[in-house]
Parts: structure tokens; C-alpha cells; sequence
């Protein structure tokens, strides 16, 4: 209730504020404040100000009132409201030097003032700001902005359950885009603004019980108000970039030059003021916020960036785009990384198909190395597998649009971004697994190669481009992890399962495939005594003579692996469309076969596999059907390649050193065209197929007589390769799990049993046991423990479909037909008559019991005659015979 308004000063006066002393002056329109009528806390404050503005606060007066709100604390809220009122009479009547020194004493009460009522003071403190803030003037505005900072960086004793800063983000939020027309005043405005989101930011995180700034409202506010200030940067300008303009920002710098004096001369009484542009505060704010952000939170500020991103395009700008997420990657804590990443993954999920997702691929390959550290689990393969799925949608689209006759010149731009589109993709999953844990890049390559088209079977003829596309875009990312992956152990580097896919590609009809296959087996072998660079050429390497003792791991590994790489090797060399790449990813491919794998079988197997290389070229230069498929050039690249891996395994066994240098001499006299030069192939191989004359060649016999002397079993050197690698290449999916474990499991088509005492013993070598090895042909011996017979190799697949269908038809008849029609079927030799002649083998029973003798007057039938001698009885169904099909 109130009672008047004083006619001097303009304050409404509440009734229970009234002394009864003074009822007769509140009636005549006075509020008592004039003179010693007046309470003692407007005086204190009255006194403050000077009777010019410019002198700026009374010192000695101010420090009487801090002494009588210090020890009054009761009466803060009273002062507050007084100072209130003070400004909001001095703005209205535009004496803004008095508006001034009113925020001066206010910053004083607060700093110095820590009493439980302060919560109360604030809240007219924030009315003030809030009057600064709405006025026109920039001086006060930034008046306002310094008073809030100061305050923001308090800390209050007691947390405030009602206080809201809806308005200051809203206001701050304008300011930061400010377009005032002097670019000087425009730069201090903004500058403002971004110091004041970031008091707001600082003042609520500290007060968990007071508002959460996280809100969606608030962070699409802020959140979009630093992007737009961090997009005016200079380095970060492009054509797509709007906003303050550089001039702009770089007169600021330096202070500015001309321009409104007035506003230039209020500012410089202004509070503080700062150095930096405002990009480099509005950096500075992201950082400081991100740093705060929590698990739950994460959501609430990379939403609206992805949103402003998307409105502003400046996803066509990378360098603000990668700039942005950087910041973002390195000021959030390490374990939450990973969101940020999943979210932009789901946020391209979303834009796959908009002008913008070249440029979030972009960023995503750029960020996400940083989170690969973070990811444990199963998020390793969800994110590969997202990644692999966006890449096979986007061949989709691809073939879609060609379908419906995406031609011309709008079709032609459109197939370049959706190439773009996927490099950046598979360019972001290398970069993934390329910094992953080596225990990751295992499981993770694998994983990778299932999805490559051709890997589940040997292919036949030509891919469709797409399919051509996405495995070389594949391979590549799995030759990107495998040269960083760091080799330790064969047996989880060539996992079964996934070196049976790489063979299967390894005979591919690309030619790019087949490289890059042999580039993949090269980088997950070890390199630990090669040069860092292999040429190809007949000189050899630096190597001695192999004086290692062998390695069981090596051994196994290539008891179970090796044939069928070398078999691939020799497949992939034959090819008529082979290039001087694919001759030298084989050579080194060899000779790191020859050099890292420490077992005595390695040099025997390659030499085998070269003089079989050397045995086609010259049926295919001898036969006139052959050579009309095969160029002459892939013809003598083959006997470059020949020569120049004989030469490294005489390195390595001296005894083929003479044969070889005395072939490679008589070739460099009389057919330089046999050896490569500088490292390529076939540079002057004739325009048609020639014979080469027999003491131009390796002679299997002569090295098979060199090798006698020797521990090494030179009975290896002869016999073909590929003869044993149909098991695992060529295996198709239709083949039973059982039958295709079988077969990986072994890695060869025959069983070899040699048994530990005669490989130690003594007296026998190693040879000599090798020579009495029985080979038995495992389908063999599968089919005599199954009873189904030996199976022929080209028929395996067939045999198991006809298998599956007759277990079907079964399967079917037992649950759909009558019992008598089972009956009926043709049955198999009944199961009773195989038990009897079982049971007949075994030797007769020995029995103390006398034998029966037709003197006890009993007849010497059978329990089953006797029962079947009654006529009229009908035979029981125990006595049927039981159809075989129902008997598991």
C-alpha cells in the first residue's frame, strides 16, 4: 500500500515505511528527502556522487558506504533498490556519467560485500544491467557488459534457486551480432557480447542449483552466436563467408581510425577492455565451454553447431569446418570424443544426399583419428560398419542414377561429387583404423574384406564398374591399416578365414586387385632384415647365407599358408592383363618370403614355383592357341621376374649360385630381354612370341643334383603348385560350414603323418624321413570314415548339394507322409543286416553252461516261430520292418 509520491525526488512511498512522526510532510507530497530527514543509507548513497559527472566516484564517501553495508548487511538490498533507482532516473533524464558511477559503486558492494542477504542486492544489480543493456548507447552497453564479467567472476557463498539469465543470453547473443554501422564500435560490441556469454556461462556452471545454461533454448542462442564470430576470421575466409567484413576486424586491431568521437570518448571511461578480435574471444569462449560440457550434455551444443553449420553452408567452407570440430575435439574431455564423432557420423547419415556432404565427410576424416584412441569394443566395428554402409548406399545411388540415364553434363558432375563423396568416406575409415590399437586393426581388417565384392568366391568374368569401384576403394583402405599394423604373431595376422579371402581376390581378373592383394600380404609380413626399397633385378640383395635355425611358428605358418600364397602368386603372374606393378609386387612378395619366414622348406617351395612360372612361359610361347590369349610382354615379364627370385635364393643356398649367375651371364649376352632393367620389366621384349633356347633357362634337374649334397629335401623342387590350393581359394559359400572348416583347417588337399621318433632320430635326416611320408588324399580319407566313397576334387560342391537335397526330401516325407508310405519308399539295405554282419565277426562266446540237447524233449525253434506258429494271429507291428528313414 502506498500513500503518495514525493514531489522533489519521485519516489514512491510505501506506507509501512513511514514514520508516524512524518505523516502531516507525507501528506503534503514529501518523502524526507531533503536534509537530516532522510534515512541514513540515501544519504551514504546521495553522497557518492559529485556534483560533476567527470570527477568521477567520491572515494572517501563510497568508503563509508562499504563500511555501512559491511556492517549493516540488513540494508544492502535497501542500498541496491536505491542505486536501482538512482539509474533508472539518471538514464531517463540522459545523464549517463551519473549512470556510470552508480555501476561503480554497485562492482565495489559486490566485491567487497559477502553477507547471506547478497542474493537480494544481486537481483537489483541485474536490473541495472539490464537497464544498461537496453539502452541505445553502446558506451553503456558496454558499461553493462564489464559490471556483468566483474560479477561472473564471484563466487557466492549461498546458491540462488530463482535468479534467471534468460535475458542477458538473449542480449548478449544480439550483441555478438552486432552490424553497427562505425566497424570500430561494431568490434567492441561484438566483443562485448562474447564476454558476456561467456560471464554467463562461468557464473551458472559454478551454481549447479541455479539455472542450467544447457538448456536447448539457451545453447541454440549461444552456441550459433560464436560460430558466427569464428567464421570472420581471416584465415578462415572464403567465398563462402559472410559477416563482418576483414577490414572490419583488422581496424579494430589496430584501434580504429576517425569515426564517432562521442561514443570513442565514452568508451574510453568503460570498464576494461581487451586485445583480442573477436574471433580469437570468441575461440577462446568455445574452448572454455566445451571444457565444461559432461556426458549428458554433449548433445546440447554439437546439435545447434551442426544446425548453423547447415543454414550458413559453411560446410562449403572446410577450413572453418575442420577449424571449428578441432576445436571442439581438443577442448572436450578424451572419453567423450567419440560422441562428437557419432553424432556428425549420424548427422551425414541424415545429409547423405545434400550439396554438404563432401564437406562433413571431410571434417569426419579429419576428427575422427582423434577419437580412435577412445573407442573400445563394439563401437570399433559399428563405426566401421556405418561408415562401410554409407559407402555401399552411396554405389547405390551411383547405379541408380545411371540407371534412369543420369547422362551429360549434369550427370557427368554428379558421378564426380559422388566419387568425391566416397573417397572422403573411405579416406575417414582408414584414417579410423589407421590409428586404432594393433588388437583393433586385426579384428577390424577382416571385417573390411567380408565387404569386398568377390572375396566369398572366385570370380568369374568381369565386375559391373560400381562393384570394380568399390573394391579398389576397399583394398586401399585395407593396405592403409595393414602397412601400419605391426606384425607379431602369423596366426593373428593370416587368420584361415581371412587369407582364404585374400587368395580368393589374389586371382581376380583386375589387375589393380591383384596388386594390391600382394601389397597387402607384403605389409602384414614382417620387414625386419629387408632394405626399405626393393627394386627388381638380378643383382640380389645384400643377404648371406640363411644360418638361422628354423622357428616352429614359421614352420607352421608355412605348413599351413604357404603353398596356397605361392600357388596365388604363380595364378596371378599367368594373367594376360598383368602390369610391371603386379611382376614387382610379386618379386617382393618372394623375397620377403625367402628372407623373414626361418623354415628350411621356404627356398625349395619358391624355387618350384619359379621353374613351374618358367614352365608355362615357354608352353605359351610353343603353343600358337595359348599365345594368342597372352602377350609376348607378359611372356618375358614372366621370365624377368623368374630370374630376378632365383637370384636372391642363391643368396641364400650358395650351392645354385654357379647355375644361376652362369643363366643370367648367357642372357645378358644373348637375350637381355630375359632380365629386367632398372627395376622394370620386359623393356625390349620382341613383338611375338620366341622360344627362348634351353641354356637360357633354369634346368630343374641340374638344381635338383646341386641340392643333393645338402640337408634340404630336394625332392620338393619338383611337382606343380597350384595343385594344391583349389581347397582354400576356390571354396565356394555354398559349401557346408563342416566341409569348408575341414579344408581352411588343413590349408592342403593331403594329410602327411610323420612321426616325432623318426624325425629325432639320429640316424635318419630329415630327408630321408620326408621320402617315406605316405600321402593319403583327405577326400579319401573323409570318405571311408563317412562310408560315402572318395569324392572327386571338381565334384565336391555337387556331392554335398545332392547330399542336402536327399536329407531335405527326407526330412520332408518323415513329417508330411503316412507310415505306410514310408514303407513303401525304396529302402537301403536294412540296418539289421549290417548289425548282423557286425555281430558275425565277432568270435564266438565262451560258455561253462552245458549245451541244450533235444533230450529234454523241447523243440529247437525260436521264441519269434513259436510265436508265429498260432494261424489266425496276425503278425505283430514289432515285427514289421521298420523303415530305415525313421531311424536317426
Amino acid at each position: 500500500m502506498t500513500v503518495g509520491t514525493c514531489d522533489y525526488c519521485g519516489v514512491v512511498i510505501p506506507s509501512q515505511r513511514t514514520p508516524l512522526a512524518y505523516k502531516f510532510l507525507i501528506m503534503a507530497g514529501w518523502c524526507g528527502c531533503c536534509g537530516a530527514l532522510r534515512p541514513r543509507y540515501r544519504r551514504l548513497v546521495d553522497n557518492i556522487y559529485p556534483a560533476n559527472p567527470e570527477a568521477g566516484l567520491v572515494k572517501s564517501n563510497m568508503d563509508k558506504l562499504v563500511w555501512y553495508a559491511a556492517n549493516s548487511p540488513d540494508k544492502l538490498d535497501r542500498i541496491g533498490e536505491y542505486l536501482a533507482h538512482r539509474l533508472t532516473r539518471d538514464i531517463h533524464r540522459r545523464r549517463y556519467g551519473y549512470a556510470c558511477i552508480s555501476m561503480d559503486a554497485v562492482d565495489q558492494l559486490l566485491v567487497t560485500c559477502h553477507a547471506n542477504s547478497l542474493n537480494l542486492f544481486v537481483e537489483f544489480f541485474l536490473q541495472m544491467v539490464q537497464k544498461l543493456l537496453e539502452c541505445s548507447e553502446p558506451a553503456l552497453q558496454l558499461r553493462a557488459t564489464d559490471s556483468f564479467e566483474k560479477f561472473a567472476n564471484i563466487r557466492e557463498d549461498t546458491p540462488s534457486y530463482h535468479r534467471r539469465y534468460d535475458f542477458l543470453v538473449s542480449k548478449f547473443s544480439s550483441l555478438c551480432h552486432c552490424s553497427h554501422q562505425h566497424p570500430p564500435t561494431c568490434v567492441l560490441l561484438r566483443t562485448a557480447g562474447i564476454r558476456g556469454l561467456q560471464g554467463v556461462v562461468r557464473k551458472t556452471d559454478w551454481n549447479d542449483l541455479g539455472e542450467n545454461i544447457w538448456r536447448p533454448g539457451h545453447m541454440e542462442k549461444l552456441v550459433p552466436s560464436l560460430l558466427y564470430n569464428i567464421q570472420d576470421a581471416p584465415a578462415l575466409q572464403s567465398n563462402a563467408g559472410a559477416g563482418l567484413d576483414k577490414g572490419a576486424v583488422g581496424t579494430a586491431a589496430r584501434g580504429g581510425e576517425g569515426g564517432e568521437s562521442n561514443t570513442e570518448d565514452a568508451v574510453e571511461g568503460t570498464g576494461q577492455s581487451t586485445n583480442k578480435t573477436p574471433p580469437e574471444l570468441a575461440e577462446s569462449c568455445l574452448r572454455e565451454l566445451l571444457a565444461r560440457v559432461t556426458f549428458s550434455r554433449i548433445g546440447s551444443v554439437i546439435r545447434p553447431l551442426l544446425v548453423h553449420m547447415d543454414q550458413h553452408k559453411q560446410w562449403n567452407n572446410e577450413l572453418m569446418a575442420v577449424h571449428v570440430f578441432k576445436i571442439i575435439m581438443y577442448s572436450i574431455q578424451a572419453q567423450f570424443s567419440i560422441n562428437v564423432v557419432e553424432l556428425l557420423r549420424s548427422h551425414l547419415s541424415d545429409h547423405r544426399t545434400s550439396p554438404s556432404r563432401c564437406g562433413i565427410a571431410t571434417v569426419l576424416g579429419q576428427i575422427i583419428p582423434i577419437s580412435a584412441g577412445e573407442c573400445v569394443g563394439p563401437s570399433v566395428i559399428e563405426m566401421i560398419n556405418s561408415l562401410l554402409e554409407l559407402v555401399r548406399l552411396s554405389m547405390s545411388e551411383t547405379v541408380a542414377e545411371l540407371a534412369v540415364g543420369g547422362g551429360g553434363v549434369a550427370g557427368m558432375v554428379c558421378q564426380e561429387e559422388q566419387q568425391q563423396y566416397q573417397d572422403k568416406l573411405i579416406h575417414a575409415l582408414a584414417e579410423y583404423t589407421h590409428h586404432l590399437p594393433d588388437y583393433h586393426k586385426i579384428e577390424a581388417m577382416p571385417f573390411i574384406l567380408t565387404k569386398v565384392p568377390g572375396s566369398e568366391r572366385v570370380e568369374e568374368g568381369m565386375r559391373p564398374a560400381a562393384e570394380v569401384r568399390l573394391q579398389h576403394l576397399l583394398l586401399n583402405c585395407l593396405l592403409k591399416i595393414a602397412r601400419r599394423y605391426q606384425n607379431s604373431m602369423y596366426y593373428s595376422s593370416f587368420r584361415t578365414a581371412f587369407l582364404a579371402r585374400l587368395l580368393r581376390l589374389s586371382v581376380s581378373s583386375d589387375a589393380v586387385v591383384r596388386k594390391l592383394i600382394l601389397q597387402v600380404l607384403i605389409a602384414l609380413l614382417p620387414h625386419t632384415a629387408l632394405p626399405t626399397a626393393i627394386t627388381l633385378s638380378t643383382d640380389g640383395l645384400s643377404l648371406t647365407a640363411r644360418n638361422v635355425p628354423p622357428v616352429s611358428q614359421d614352420m607352421n605358418f608355412w605348413k599351413k599358408c604357404g603353398l596356397e600364397i605361392l600357388s596365388s602368386v604363380q595364378d596371378g603372374c599367368q594373367m594376360a592383363n598383368n602390369s610391371n606393378d603386379n611382376f614387382t609386387a610379386a618379386y617382393v612378395l618372394l623375397v620377403q618370403l625367402l628372407v623373414e619366414v626361418r623354415a628350411e622348406d621356404v627356398p625349395l617351395d619358391v624355387i618350384r614355383t619359379m621353374l613351374n612360372m618358367q614352365e608355362w612361359a615357354v608352353t605359351t610361347s610353343s603353343s600358337s592357341g595359348v599365345s594368342a590369349s597372352v602377350s609376348p610382354t607378359v611372356v618375358a615379364s614372366v621370365h624377368c621376374t623368374v630370374a630376378a627370385v632365383m637370384a636372391v635364393a642363391a643368396a641364400l643356398v650358395p650351392q645354385l649360385s654357379s647355375h644361376v649367375q652362369a643363366v643370367i651371364t648367357r642372357r645378358q649376352e644373348e637375350a637381355a630381354w630375359l632380365l629386367p632393367n632398372e627395376g622394370e620389366v620386359a623393356i625390349h621384349a620382341p613383338l611375338q612370341h620366341t622360344l627362348p633356347p634351353p641354356h637360357l633357362l633354369f634346368n630343374r634337374q641340374e638344381i635338383i643334383t646341386l641340392l643333393q649334397p645338402t640337408s634340404l629335401n630336394e625332392q620338393r623342387v619338383l611337382g606343380s603348385t597350384s595343385s594344391m590350393s583349389s581347397s582354400l581359394r576356390r571354396a565356394s559359400t555354398t559349401m557346408s560350414a563342416q566341409h569348408q572348416l575341414a579344408h581352411l583347417s588343413l590349408g592342403a588337399d593331403s594329410i602327411q603323418e610323420e612321426t616325432d621318433s623318426a624325425a629325432s632320430s639320429p640316424a635318419l635326416t630329415r630327408r630321408d624321413v620326408l621320402t617315406s611320408v605316405e600321402t593319403v588324399p583327405f577326400d579319401a580319407f573323409k570318405g571311408a570314415a563317412t562310408g560315402l566313397g572318395f569324392v572327386a576334387g571338381g565334384r565336391v560342391a555337387e556331392h554335398f548339394r545332392g547330399e542336402e537335397e536327399r536329407r531335405r526330401q527326407q526330412t520332408y516325407a518323415l513329417l508330411h507322409d503316412s507310415y505306410e508310405a514310408l514303407l513303401a519308399r525304396p529302402q537301403p539295405e536294412p540296418l539289421h543286416s549290417k548289425l548282423t554282419e557286425v555281430l558275425g565277426r565277432l568270435p564266438p562266446p565262451t560258455s561253462t553252461l552245458p549245451p541244450i540237447t533235444p533230450s529234454f524233449g523241447l523243440a529247437t525253434t525260436s521264441p519269434a516261430s513259436t510265436c508265429n506258429s498260432f494261424s489266425g494271429l496276425k503278425p505283430l507291428t514289432m515285427q514289421l520292418p521298420y523303415p530305415d528313414i525313421v531311424i536317426c
